[in-house]
């Protein structure tokens, strides 16, 4: 009965990676398969590769966080609570699709397993007051950092990584001697293998964040109940991603090639830069994440940072003599000539913060990523409280 309860266990948590790999391969090579830098099934093998080297590496910090930490009592971690966890952080994910928006798994799995040891009364307060400081606090660095970059630094950066297209393959391969190597093909430009080598290291780097942090929502609660080594977990997790990544993730990355970048191509890669890297520090840490959250407060500052000139001193001194002229007009010494916006090529087109974000999808979506952990909390703790067979 034991040997069943771990096979079905290791299912349910290799179904629960399956669906990671399958949501997040998208977000994090969308970009580069929509600017023809990479092939959907390139992405998917990257995918998986960066998305196990983070697991391996950095993400055995959450498991343990979340497997042992958490709780004061790892003897709430069952084989058959550690299943009913699985279950509540698989609903979740369908509840997003539904919704269509992607739920934090990582928020998810906190809420199931805080449910858990709540009726158990093993919680760890402190442990969880730690990981809800740091869901606060992690949102407001990538907003500020992002409107940092967004309204003195966008333009440089836009210069750097912009991408044209050049007929013909962006490499060629020479094969006269025993190894091949790759050279430029004759049509391809500097900037455009810049650009493309930096789209698909954000992306390397964003499964590898996801890595980090993903894996202890398919596998903490049957590492934390003692019936699942941490290696064997992680290998299982990340071979169940990969699987997702080759299979369910193609069309996400279609649909994210070419609608996450209702943000332009340089602004998905400040973004996925700033959330990517606060992900893998809280990983360090051993903080389950929301890379879904972090990413839309960054959008929201990059936004309101290209929507904003920065102003001196001088210019506002001058600003307050002089009758009022545009923000443009004041940062040049040639009184009607125009700078072009932060971020921006065309001069006339003054952006906005919605330029970058909708604030009714915005709002939906920072709305849905608190409801739903906040329901795996409240599920798991009525179940596992009120429900006989779990016996606790």
């Amino acid at each position: 009965m034991v040997e069943l309860l771990l096979v079905i266990g290791v299912l349910v948590a290799m179904f629960v990676a399956y669906n990671i790999g399958g949501s997040t391969t998208g977000p994090a090579f969308g970009p580069a398969v929509g600017a023809d830098a990479i092939s959907k099934t390139g992405a998917a093998a990257l995918m998986g590769l960066f998305f196990f080297l983070g697991a391996w590496t950095i993400g055995r910090n959450v498991v343990t966080k979340l497997g042992t930490e958490l709780v004061t009592s790892t003897s709430v971690f069952t084989l058959e609570t550690s299943i009913a966890v699985l279950f509540f952080i698989g609903i979740a994910l369908l509840v997003g699709n539904v919704f269509g928006v992607p739920a934090s798994t990582s928020m998810t799995a906190v809420g199931a397993i805080a449910g858990l040891a709540l009726a158990g009364d093993v919680l760890d307060l402190a442990v969880m007051g730690e990981i809800a400081v740091w869901w606060v606090v992690s949102p407001i660095i990538g907003f500020w950092v992002s409107l940092i970059i967004g309204r003195y630094f966008y333009a440089r950066l836009n210069r750097m990584v912009a991408m044209e297209r050049s007929d013909g393959p962006l490499l060629d391969w020479d094969r006269s001697g025993l190894v091949p190597i790759p050279r430029l093909h004759r049509t391809t430009n500097h900037r455009e293998l810049i650009g493309t080598v930096t789209v698909v290291a954000i992306g390397c780097l964003m499964a590898f964040s996801s890595g980090t942090s993903n894996i202890a929502n398919a596998v903490a609660p049957l590492v934390g109940s003692g019936e699942l080594a941490m290696d064997p977990a992680i290998i299982l997790g990340g071979v169940a991603v990969t699987i997702g990544a080759f299979t369910i993730a193609r069309r996400t990355l279609e649909t994210m090639g070419s609608d996450i970048t209702e943000l332009p191509l340089t602004a998905a890669i400040v973004v996925a830069s700033v959330s990517s890297t606060l992900v893998v520090f809280l990983s360090l840490l051993g903080i389950p994440a929301s890379f879904v959250i972090i990413a839309t407060v960054s959008i929201i500052g990059l936004g309101w940072g290209r929507a904003t000139r920065p102003v001196t001193v001088p210019e506002a001194v001058r600003k307050e003599k002089a009758p009022p002229v545009s923000i443009d007009a004041l940062a040049d010494d040639e009184p009607g000539e125009e700078l072009p916006p932060i971020g921006e090529e065309d001069p006339e087109h003054v952006p906005s913060a919605g330029d970058l974000f909708d604030p009714a999808t915005t709002a939906r979506v920072v709305l849905m990523q608190n409801v739903v952990p906040a329901i795996a909390t409240l599920g798991a703790y009525l179940t596992f409280r009120f429900v006989p067979i779990f016996g606790l």
